[in-house]
């Protein structure tokens, strides 16, 4: 009984988007996960900081990783604590970034690891052959 009611409780939401390889291609996610989370109410206290995570990630893999590319967005809230989860999948490390990095002025790239890391609650990486999934948790109080 108290099993079904937990299951009751806990309202779950999910939405995978495609990322293209494109110019803009971050602020139309960012814009639409903005969307996503005005109307799963998440918790406003975190919706800016979710947003940052997503920018950042998305980047990395435009950037960094080859095609094709998704955004997963994952909210849960129930009991406690209500956690809204950011996956981006992509394809892998692209070999020519290296190749090309020596022209990037470090000042401008290269801190959206930090960024995500000082505002995800857990945050990690997950390999399998052929995709790399980069996720974050922002836990709301």
């Amino acid at each position: 009984m108290v099993a079904q009611l937990n299951t009751l409780l806990r309202a779950a939401h999910e939405h995978v988007c495609p990322v293209p390889p494109v110019a803009g291609a971050v602020s139309a996610v960012r814009r639409r996960a903005a969307a996503l989370l005005a109307e799963w109410n998440v918790c406003p206290e975190i919706v800016e900081d979710s947003l940052l995570v997503v920018s950042e990630l998305v980047t990395n893999a435009i950037v960094h990783a080859r095609p094709p590319a998704e955004l997963r967005l994952s909210w849960v809230r129930g009991d406690h604590p209500a956690t809204l989860r950011v996956e981006v999948t992509d394809a892998g490390p692209d070999p020519a970034v290296g190749a090309t990095r020596a022209g990037i002025d470090p000042d401008e790239h290269g801190r959206g690891e930090a960024i995500v890391h000082a505002l995800a609650t857990r945050h990690g990486i997950r390999v399998s052959p052929g995709r790399v999934t980069r996720w974050a948790e922002l836990v709301a109080s």
